[in-house]
């Protein structure tokens, strides 16, 4: 009797899982290249403007996602409005000098700040040479209150990176303000100079209100301004550096008074969110998020000024929209899932993870109750490395938390789509560093199991050539397919997929 019952208790799961596998794969038909290519053909036009946070573009855009969340009878969970309000701060360089005597230099000519912080008005204070800022030449010089120019050795974003630690050292010793000259062709600072006005002279966005007490920047400065402060030629500034410090030469470099301003034009930008609700049956207290951001990189100087966004991230948009459909309509014909499913476009993306960063800080679902985060960044094109090669999509974090959630997205795929699955950017030490770089890592630092889907890197990334006509279609609706199924297991499973990793 006993194994009589077994055998019929099997029978019947398989019969169950005969069922479903056949309705899924009945919704998994409606996510077609042809409504993709549609949606994507209005998100990623030349009149979103590139959607930059906050812009008309990107307010056009989450009014067509909001239209299209209506249209299937999605709930509307943010107070009864798909619209979840994300509040960012803009920061753009305005007036920012400095002089040394009656010579004015220029913020991104002879000088480039680095920083946030407004100055407040023009300061007038000493300048002490503290050669290359080690604990041992603070032992010669004092810098407390003065502005410390210290020496950095070449002039290179490595470089950047590596000052980090001897202005950090400046301040703590007391340093108002901290200017760096360095080493190399002193022809070489106006062509780095002008790079990082491209990279800081538009502004930045912050998900924070500036913080008063935060460090008052750093100035780059050009070896002739070092010249000019302390007159004394930069032969003899290097002399000094090299040095020992117990010789103190560098307390033989007379200190000098200048003058600086910081100024920093600052407003509010309001952005959005935007945010679908599915609710489950049995389960619905629990729930599967499934993600992509909206926000692109805006206008461009050219003859084409349009980033249109077409793969980042709008294939990751018309996605999330297309997973919607399939479910919604999963539910108006009686195979709704048992879990619920958020289906959420965020802002910011491009800035700093900031519309996802809003989300998991004021989630309106809590965090413990979700289940896992599938997030979509850029599924609708090939990379170099994947030219004449089967179909794949990069597979990022599926491993990171939950062993449960690994096998599930690699079953499914053998099961339906076999698709080629790339784990080459799953190390979290690769130079890229993708794991920690789309909207899934604030689920995950959140401890909420994450998948990342991603096609690569190709040769129209953050470029107006990243267009429509280069979307292959095809492989977007099968890339969509495996998101679809790994869903479409984790709403409707008995059970939770465990936490097992940490």
């Amino acid at each position: 009797m006993k194994k009589n019952f077994l055998g019929l208790a099997f029978l019947l799961s398989q019969v169950a899982f005969a069922q479903q596998t056949t309705v899924a794969t009945q919704y998994a038909q409606l996510i077609t290249p042809a409504d993709l290519k549609e949606n994507l053909s209005i998100i990623a036009s030349d009149a979103m403007e590139g959607r930059y946070t906050g812009t008309r573009g990107q307010k056009m855009a989450a009014a067509f996602i909001n239209s299209h969340f209506e249209n299937l009878g999605l709930v509307a969970p943010v107070n009864g409005s798909h619209y979840m309000p994300v509040e960012l701060t803009s920061m753009k360089p305005g007036e920012i000098y400095m002089k040394s005597g009656v010579t004015r230099y220029n913020n991104f000519n002879e000088i480039v700040y680095l920083g946030q912080t407004d100055s407040g008005g023009e300061i007038s204070i000493d300048a002490v040479y503290a050669g290359n800022g080690t604990e041992a030449d603070y032992a010669y010089v004092d810098v407390k209150d003065k502005a410390v120019v210290i020496f950095n050795p070449s002039l290179s974003f490595e470089a950047m990176g590596k000052m980090r630690q001897s202005t950090k050292l400046a301040r703590d010793k007391g340093a108002r303000i901290v200017f760096v000259v360095s080493g190399g062709k002193p022809e070489e600072f106006k062509p780095f100079a002008e790079q990082l006005k491209g990279f800081f002279g538009t502004g930045s966005l912050s998900l924070n209100k500036p913080d008063p007490n935060a460090s008052k920047g750093t100035f780059l400065i050009d070896q002739s301004i070092a010249v000019k402060i302390f007159n004394t030629p930069f032969e003899k500034l290097m002399k000094a550096t090299s040095e020992e410090a117990s010789k103190k030469a560098l307390a033989k470099i007379k200190p000098s008074r200048i003058v600086y301003q910081v100024s920093m034009e600052t407003k509010t930008v309001k952005s959005e969110n935007m945010l679908g609700y599915l609710e489950g049956t049995d389960k619905k207290d629990e729930l599967i998020v499934i993600s992509a951001h909206f926000d692109h990189i805006g206008l461009h100087e050219g003859d084409d000024k349009v980033n249109n966004g077409a793969d980042d991230d709008g294939s990751g948009t018309v996605s999330v929209l297309q997973l919607a459909k399939a479910f919604a309509q999963a539910k108006k014909e009686g195979h709704g899932p048992r879990r619920s499913i958020l289906f959420m476009t965020v802002t910011g993306e491009e800035e700093g993870l900031f519309g996802s960063q809003y989300y998991v800080e004021h989630p309106v679902f809590p965090l413990a109750n979700t289940v896992a985060d599938l997030n979509i960044d850029m599924v609708g094109r090939k990379d170099a490395e994947h030219n004449g090669k089967p179909d794949y999509v990069y597979v990022i974090g599926s491993d990171k938390l939950s062993s449960e959630l690994h096998e599930i997205n690699e079953r499914n795929n053998k099961t339906y789509t076999q698709l080629e699955f790339d784990y080459t950017y799953n190390d979290e030490n690769h130079p890229t560093n993708l794991y920690k770089r789309s909207d899934h890592w604030n689920f995950a630092k959140n401890n909420v199991p994450i998948i990342f889907y991603f096609d690569g890197i190709h040769e129209d990334y953050h470029k107006p050539s990243d267009e429509v006509s280069k979307i292959d279609f095809d492989l977007l609706a099968k890339r969509d397919k495996i998101v679809f199924y790994t869903a479409w297991e984790l709403a409707n499973r008995d059970n939770r997929i465990v936490v097992d990793k940490k």
